[in-house]
């Protein structure tokens, strides 16, 4: 009896468990997913001297001196011709720059809405319209670009299928089990079909983050390091492994 019923408990979770989420890949897209609660997932823009990184390699140096490796890495948002932050930009709880409530101005980034990715310090991740933004103390990183490609599901109203308006261009979604996915385009793409790939994999809110000076690093496939000025980068931390 006690056996019989022991199975019938194993058959019941076995029943209830949520099947393991599979991604949708495409051809014209290099994505990674990071779980926040497994890796360490962080926003960079200087060294400790106040140096802005602006690439993956000095990143990566500066890393190892700190007995780390760069796992992955993405420019994460739009900055000025100083490489500062275009918009919100928060590292280790503190507001480095403040939200920036522009409505009417030419560009990608004031394509309303746009919208902010953050990380809590319960290592949660969440993108949210930069309306409905308001900083609070839980907030551990967090960085603004433009436009959303998804709200609440829904591809931005002003993309559209067929576009001329092509481009590199790389972003970042939710996923429906709470991991963060990255993507990037392999060629020109427009924002509705970028948008599309989100969508396809159940990400209700995802973001843009910029366009052709867009670079991964992701070894073993992506690991050159071509000159770019990034401003914030996104990048997944692990402890070095001392051979």
């Amino acid at each position: 009896m006690k056996k019989s019923l022991s199975l019938m408990l194993i058959l019941s979770a076995l029943l209830l468990a949520k099947p393991p989420f599979k991604l949708y890949e495409s051809q014209r897209i290099t994505a990674h997913v990071v779980d926040p609660h497994k890796s360490t997932l962080q926003l960079f823009l200087k060294d400790d001297k106040g140096n802005i990184f602006k690439s993956f390699a000095n990143l990566k140096d500066w890393l190892a001196g700190q007995n780390k490796e760069l796992v992955f890495a993405m420019n994460g948002g739009m900055y000025m011709e100083n490489s500062m932050p275009l918009g919100l930009y928060v590292e280790k709880g503190k507001v480095i720059r403040k939200t920036n409530r522009v409505q009417h101005a030419y560009g990608n980034f004031y394509m309303q809405p746009n919208g902010v990715f953050f990380i809590t310090k319960k290592r949660n991740a969440y993108i949210k319209p930069s309306s409905k933004f308001h900083f609070k103390k839980y907030v551990d990183y967090a960085t603004q670009s433009g436009p959303m490609l998804l709200i609440n599901g829904k591809i931005h109203p002003k993309f559209r299928k067929g576009s001329k308006n092509v481009n590199i261009r790389n972003g970042v979604g939710i996923l429906p089990d709470g991991r963060v996915l990255f993507a990037i385009s392999k060629g020109f793409i427009t924002f509705y079909d970028f948008a599309m790939f989100f969508k396809k994999n159940g990400c209700k809110n995802a973001l843009y983050f910029d366009g052709v000076i867009s670079r991964i690093y992701l070894p073993p496939e992506y690991t050159s390091f071509p000159y770019s000025r990034f401003g914030v980068i996104v990048g997944e931390v692990k402890p070095k492994v001392v051979k």
